[in-house]
């Protein structure tokens, strides 16, 4: 019974823990894209859809900034 109880504390300690920081990766990348939209609701919006395009995809995490600051240069209401 002991081991019983020491396996079922660590394993819900590792899921927890992979848990927590799947959210915390998922609300950077939110963070991330959102602050290259600035206080435009359109653009938020614009750039909410590129971050899910970029999950679709499956661009990496290095490769993820990039990846919004070229969709966030190309937003059609840019003024240039």
């Amino acid at each position: 019974m002991e081991y019983f109880i020491i396996a079922f504390a660590v394993l819900s300690g590792l899921y927890f823990h992979w848990w927590l920081m799947v959210r915390i990766r998922r609300w950077s990348n939110r963070d991330l894209a959102l602050s290259m939209a600035g206080d435009d609701e359109a653009k938020r919006a614009y750039m909410l859809e590129q971050l899910a395009e970029a999950q679709r995809r499956k661009v990496g995490r290095k490769e993820l900034e990039p990846w919004l600051q070229c969709a966030a240069a190309a937003y059609p209401g840019n003024s240039d």
